[in-house]
């Protein structure tokens, strides 16, 4: 075996001096020495923990960060037809009748048109036909006039042209776009319904849906049954109702319980922002109330 020069020595000590000088290091770091009275850093600190916190109990009542969009004594920041729309008892009250029915028609609020946002309000039916909902990311557009079918019996003739003159009168504020349905029998409640659209109902009561260019919508999810979902809406008293837009997903919720979600990724039809709206139709004599109507906007 060939011996080592002097210089290699040097080289191979240094590099056994730096190894155990290493070695050393992490041994005092991981195992300290307690006569030293030295403790790393981390030993100081306590271990970590971990809290499972629940949320906040279900506040309605809840406004902050909130902005009131009805006053409750007038139809200030509000636009429709007076014959059909007025404030009475804090709401904001649409009425109809046989002798003076209100047609399809909406209420317009003027204050902006938003784009991801939380609104809340309370609703009211009264009258078994009462048909109502909230619509919102909404567009006015021009009512479809279209002539009347030739083979309609006089009653079925006096209806429709009844109708299309209301349509006429209305013109100025009738919208197309997303609406929370509500219907006295309850058969619509919580779905979402696009007004104007050949979509027509989107997402029923129960149900999580999604949307994708040049494709049927898809069930994505169940919320529960409809039937059990209704038994949580209540007939002829004020309901909470709430609607959450957030970019591409709309949320109806009545009186705490998710009703229905659209997942709107359909360039086609779906809108990024629009006006919010009142809406009132329906036959017979029928009052439907709004009252407490609260918008948050979202980022």
């Amino acid at each position: 075996m060939a011996l080592r020069s002097r210089s290699q020595n040097r080289v191979t000590a240094g590099v056994f001096l730096a190894s155990a000088v290493v070695a050393a290091a992490l041994v005092s770091w991981i195992h300290p020495n307690p006569a030293s009275g030295q403790q790393p850093s981390s030993a100081r600190l306590p271990p970590p923990t971990f809290h499972f916190v629940q949320p906040e109990p279900i506040n309605f009542n809840d406004h902050d960060g909130w902005t009131q969009i009805f006053d409750g004594k007038t139809l200030k920041g509000w636009d429709g037809d007076t014959d059909v729309w007025h404030v009475e008892e804090g709401a904001i009250v649409g009425e109809s009748s046989p002798r003076h029915p209100s047609g399809t028609t909406n209420i317009l609020w003027r204050g902006g048109a938003p784009a991801n946002f939380e609104l809340k309000l309370e609703m009211k039916l009264e009258g078994s036909g009462a048909n109502g909902g909230i619509q919102y990311r909404s567009l006015s557009v021009p009512p479809r006039l279209d002539p009347l079918p030739a083979d309609l019996t006089p009653e079925q003739r006096t209806r429709k042209q009844q109708e299309l003159e209301l349509a006429k009168k209305h013109a100025q504020w009738n919208l197309s776009g997303y609406q929370a349905d509500f219907d006295f029998n309850n058969q619509y409640t919580g779905q979402l319904y696009e007004q104007g659209s050949p979509r027509g109902i989107i997402a029923w009561r129960g149900q999580v849906v999604a949307t994708e260019p040049g494709k049927k919508p898809t069930l994505l999810a169940t919320l529960g049954s409809s039937n059990d979902l209704k038994a949580v809406i209540k007939p002829s008293e004020w309901n909470q109702v709430e609607i959450i837009a957030d970019g591409n997903t709309l949320i109806h919720i009545i009186n705490g319980h998710i009703m229905s979600v659209l997942i709107d990724t359909d360039p086609k039809f779906s809108q990024t922002k629009g006006l919010i709206a009142l809406e009132i139709e329906g036959s017979g004599n029928l009052k439907i109330r709004h009252r407490n109507i609260w918008l948050k906007k979202l980022p």
